[in-house]
């Protein structure tokens, strides 16, 4: 009798070390990191849901800077997360900006490649730099684009006045090129240098008559702002679009059908509301995602 015990509880034991030992590996599992402001946390939170629903167990990796973010995914601390493309082109990799998106997407898929990182599902979620007015007076004025805005500076040189943070007022593909490019120059009394997050505020309370800003900034909403139509295409493209791990691209390649639903339905409009119900109305990252989410039709409620 205490022989068969013996062997009961060693049979026992073993099943024991052997569910644990497993404990982990059944099941898809991936981790989806993202950065540290509201876009980010969104996109991070929508596909988790999407991963959740099918089958997934997500580890979510969030509220980490750009450069920090990057050198998990390189180093496979991160499985995946939502990158833009000029980021990874300029910052990541040290290439010239180009203008083209597409071409941009395939240059990054293209070097990134070389990292065992895949990129695939770029979206028209346009995180690129922009210059805003108030709608009335872009409307008053009949500035539609930048080069209307040349054309307006060009005939009342001193009239308009612009809000800009000293990095975008000196860089070379910041507000120097982009006069260069269109052909007129604001005075250096007419450039008003401050934190970039009170370019806009002070767009709105009408101390400046333009303002630097992103193209997806739920502030432009919240204060009603129009953003200039750039026609000569000087600021290149920050779309956002999925990179992730070759091997475990491979290991779960229906992850290019599941983001490729997030990708298709968004845009840099449709990424504005979303911020703008997070950072002016206050709702939970995950609230706004989730409700997103059911209201297209991508996950159940």
């Amino acid at each position: 009798m205490k022989r068969n015990s013996k062997w009961i509880g060693i049979l026992i034991l073993t099943l024991m070390l052997s569910a644990c030992s497993n404990a982990g590996i059944g099941g898809k599992q991936i981790s989806v990191g993202g950065k540290n402001f509201t876009e980010q946390y969104l996109l991070s939170e929508m596909t988790a849901f999407l991963l959740k629903e099918e089958g997934f167990k997500v580890k979510q990796m969030n509220n980490l800077g750009s450069t920090v973010v990057r050198k998990a995914l390189e180093n496979e601390q991160v499985d995946m997360m939502w990158e833009y493309t000029g980021t990874a082109l300029i910052t990541y990799m040290g290439q010239e900006p180009m203008s083209d998106p597409e071409k941009t997407f395939q240059k990054v898929k293209k070097l990134d490649a070389k990292r065992d990182i895949h990129w695939m599902n770029m979206s028209n979620v346009n995180n690129t730099y922009a210059l805003a007015m108030n709608q009335d007076q872009a409307k008053k004025l009949g500035i539609e684009s930048i080069s209307d805005l040349a054309e307006y500076v060009n005939n009342n040189p001193g009239e308009l006045t612009m809000a800009s943070d000293a990095e975008f007022a000196n860089r070379p593909d910041g507000l120097p090129g982009v006069e260069e490019l269109y052909g007129f120059e604001f005075g250096s009394g007419q450039i008003k240098q401050m934190d970039l997050g009170l370019t806009q505020r002070a767009l709105n309370n009408r101390q400046v008559d333009v303002s630097v800003a992103f193209e997806t900034d739920a502030t432009i909403v919240d204060y009603d702002l129009v953003t200039l139509k750039d026609d000569k295409k000087f600021f290149p493209p920050y779309r956002a679009a999925v990179s992730i791990n070759k091997n475990v691209y491979e290991k779960y390649p229906e992850i290019k059908d599941i983001t490729a639903k997030l990708a298709d339905k968004l845009n840099s409009d449709i990424m504005r509301e979303l911020n703008y119900k997070v950072d002016i109305e206050g709702n939970s990252v995950s609230v706004v995602a989730h409700d997103w989410l059911v209201e297209n039709d991508l996950i159940e409620e």
